[in-house]
């Protein structure tokens, strides 16, 4: 996978698309990724102690990667993923619209 946590990121599809949010928690192994704001969920939740409180919580779900798109920092466009390899040998990702380097 591509995509970071803390990169900005844009949803494709589904009931949330268009919003975008910053990316919280990668799980390569399954594909999926929890993007701050986005595909939420309500949870009720029980008090467990004298004084905890209870209620619905509202919390977010794992995505499908696939479903999202990075933003670039720089021109704020969704973008394709992309890497150059520099003069040392070291590997960046960069921007497929503007050429900056994320």
């Amino acid at each position: 996978m591509d995509i970071r946590s803390n990169d900005t990121v844009v949803v494709l599809s589904g009931r949330d698309k268009g919003k975008q949010g910053r990316i919280m928690k990668v799980d390569p192994k399954n594909g999926k990724l929890i993007v701050e704001g986005v595909n939420m969920a309500k949870r009720h939740k029980k008090p467990r102690k004298q004084g905890d409180p209870g209620g619905i919580i509202k919390k977010e779900t794992p995505i499908y990667a696939s479903k999202v798109m990075r933003v670039c920092p720089k021109c704020s466009k969704p973008t394709r993923g992309a890497h150059l390899v520099k003069g040392d040998g070291t590997k960046v990702r960069v921007c497929k619209k503007c050429g900056a380097e994320i």
